[in-house]
């Protein structure tokens, strides 16, 4: 089936990639081959790419040391019927991570799920990068389209700068900028008011998490420096504050 005129199916992907926090992760049994499926949290990487962070003693990271192709599946959770809401099904292969990428995984994640602190350090617990093969996203009569992974992930091979200084901003952005955070969830986005953070960034826009509540803000260009970053999110606020003075 394919998607309607004003459908953006590849964007709607790559929100809830960015947006979800916890996915059912599907394994192939070590000794018999047989599917099995378990709860996971889950983060993002810089292109989208989703993380985990998994123990050795559980049953999905031992089919994973096995065989490392997996299922994820991420879904709106939606009130009401939740086969109403989107969702999205991502195959690829779960890599662990090496020496290089372990600091950015660890970071991102933890921004996300800042309650892993507590057990991040256990020698039995490993970061896990999914590699994304092909997504198929269901959202709703006539919103049924397979995506590949160029369109699912983002561009990030000219962006080092930005990344490079991702934590920094932010870190500036939540110990001083939260009233803009705020208006950007509620402005923006039409959130409610909460204590909304910032917990990561890319050439495409601006992860906000208020609890277990989450928000993608999208860019109205693709930003590849901090200067870049600096201009947009200060344009961003101004529209904001004109909406909240309306």
């Amino acid at each position: 089936m394919q998607p309607t005129v004003e459908f953006d199916a590849a964007r709607l992907a790559r929100s809830l990639l960015r947006r979800r926090r916890q996915g059912a992760l599907a394994t192939l049994t070590a000794d018999s081959g047989d599917p099995y499926c378990s709860l996971v949290n889950v983060a993002s990487y810089a292109d989208g790419s989703p993380i985990l962070l998994i123990s050795r003693l559980a049953l999905h990271t031992k089919n994973i040391l096995a065989d490392s192709r997996v299922s994820l599946m991420l879904d709106e959770r939606a009130e009401g019927d939740p086969l109403e809401g989107s969702r999205i099904m991502l195959a690829g292969r779960a890599e662990e991570a090496t020496a290089d990428d372990l600091p950015v995984l660890r970071r991102r994640y933890l921004n996300a799920h800042p309650s892993a602190e507590a057990f991040v350090n256990f020698k039995d617990f490993s970061f896990f990068r999914i590699r994304p093969s092909g997504t198929h996203l269901v959202a709703g009569f006539g919103r049924i389209v397979d995506l590949s992974p160029a369109q699912l992930l983002t561009d990030i091979s000219d962006a080092g700068a930005l990344l490079e200084a991702e934590q920094g901003a932010i870190d500036h952005m939540n110990a001083d900028h939260r009233d803009a955070m705020n208006l950007y969830a509620t402005r923006l986005l039409g959130a409610e008011v909460a204590d909304w953070r910032c917990t990561g960034c890319d050439p495409d826009g601006l992860d906000l998490q208020a609890g277990t509540k989450t928000l993608r803000l999208d860019f109205p260009r693709r930003i590849i420096t901090p200067a870049a970053l600096r201009q947009t999110l200060k344009e961003l606020a101004d529209q904001a504050r004109a909406a909240a003075s309306v």
